[in-house]
């Protein structure tokens, strides 16, 4: 559980991305599915943190769409995550 806790804060961390609306949305996805989700769909927003701000953003806010299906997926179920 200690370890849970740990890596939690971390991905926390990683989430803060230094634009309020990204780091909602990012954290949004870490309090309602994180837990739940398979590892292969974690392994997915691990891939998706490593993208750059500015990409986020235009994915995010609906200006582009990625063009890695996994990652478009994603995209659209944290759009869709009740705030």
């Amino acid at each position: 559980m200690a370890n849970d806790n740990v890596e939690l804060g971390r991905l926390r961390w990683r989430c803060r991305r230094g634009m309020g609306e990204l780091d909602q949305l990012m954290s949004r996805y870490l309090d309602q599915v994180w837990a739940a989700d398979s590892e292969a769909q974690r392994g997915v927003f691990l891939r998706l943190l490593d993208c750059e701000d500015d990409r986020l953003w235009r994915w995010f806010m609906g200006y582009e769409v990625p063009e890695d299906a996994e990652l478009a997926t994603l995209v659209t179920r944290i759009r869709n995550l009740p705030a």
